[in-house]
């Protein structure tokens, strides 16, 4: 394990998995003249309307997480612009970090502008799954809608299959873990303490309203990304349909589901221009639209991201080194307890 985390190993992973992007480019790719005049082609006016829908998608998502957290945790609720901010942070360090670290990230940003108080970390990592959970619901509806009006390759059909049946037991294990504000961890040691308080974190699964609200802007944030998606094909010239924009939807998110190297940049884009074809577009300018496509999420992401860590006063070196649940509770812990024994009985 020690080996697997080394700078020298991902350095190594990164650099293998750039040479396999290579590769992929050079035997599935057009030729870069080709490949140029297709992004000389560029309409810029498009490209701002996709940026704008991006963002509008991060802030549907944030507006998701937001009643998530008001289920888990007592007042004072943290404000939205908090909550946004956090997140903005998380999408960027998902973005340029490996390892999944904006999960960790979003959290660690909320819990700075939070009252100090037991299992906090742990229930915010819990509202972070849920709202996870809560994206089995669009992308659902979206594969059916794909399914129903474009044509799936046969290379993706198992993909989706596995994905839809993994996620719907992992929304029935998140249901049957989650329990409502109720009761105490005092006497409980850390390690079910946090487990604890992670259930709390799911809690909005049982609370129908706040769940249907959190489900409401996860869909309305898929849309986005769909249209996102749609005007982006215009910026590039494509005038296929929108379920063509769906299709594209969701095989970038299948050449994503495992990050083999940096954004698996050379998958994605063969991934996208391959099925296009069949709406008359050139493979070429599949593959410009996929690199573009690629571009103006990361520039959302990684942008606004860098704007709200400025923001928080924090830097990569902080988004680096994440504790975990239980660490994070026990050192909550041993802050609140001169609080506590200095308040009168």
């Amino acid at each position: 394990m020690r080996v697997l985390r080394s700078g020298w190993f991902r350095l190594v992973f990164t650099l293998a998995g750039l040479g396999v992007a290579a590769m992929l480019l050079w035997f599935y790719g057009p030729d870069l003249k080709t490949l140029g005049d297709a992004f000389n082609a560029v309409r810029w006016r498009w490209v701002a309307v996709a940026i704008g829908f991006n963002l509008l998608s991060v802030v549907a998502r944030a507006l998701a997480w937001t009643q998530v957290i008001d289920a888990a945790i007592p007042k004072p609720w943290p404000r939205f612009r908090s909550i946004f901010s956090a997140f903005s942070v998380g999408l960027m360090a998902n973005a340029v970090l490996p390892g999944r670290i904006g999960e960790l990230a979003r959290v660690a940003v909320l819990v700075r502008r939070l009252p100090k108080r037991r299992g906090l970390w742990a229930t915010l990592v819990g509202t972070v799954f849920a709202h996870r959970v809560f994206d089995i619901a669009p992308v659902v509806l979206l594969i059916l809608y794909v399914a129903v009006t474009a044509k799936i390759p046969a290379w993706a059909t198992t993909s989706l299959i596995v994905f839809v049946a993994a996620g719907t037991a992992l929304f029935a294990f998140a249901f049957a873990s989650a329990k409502l504000q109720q009761g105490t961890v005092d006497g409980l040691n850390a390690f079910r303490r946090v487990v604890a308080m992670a259930r709390q974190g799911l809690g909005v699964l049982r609370i129908g309203p706040r769940a249907g609200l959190a489900i409401l802007f996860q869909v309305l944030g898929w849309l986005c990304q769909l249209f996102a998606v749609y005007t982006a094909m215009r910026a590039f010239h494509i005038h296929a349909p929108l379920p063509a924009a769906g299709l594209v939807l969701v095989l970038m998110n299948v050449a994503t589901i495992f990050p083999l190297w940096p954004g698996n940049v050379g998958l994605v884009q063969v991934a996208i221009a391959t099925p296009l074809t069949q709406y008359g577009v050139a493979y070429a300018n599949g593959v410009a639209f996929g690199f573009g496509l690629q571009a103006i999420e990361a520039s959302v992401g990684v942008g606004v991201g860098l704007i709200f860590l400025a923001r928080e006063g924090l830097s990569f070196a902080m988004l680096r080194v994440m504790p975990g649940a239980e660490q994070a509770d026990q050192v909550s812990e041993e802050i609140d307890e001169p609080e506590r024994a200095g308040v009168p009985g």
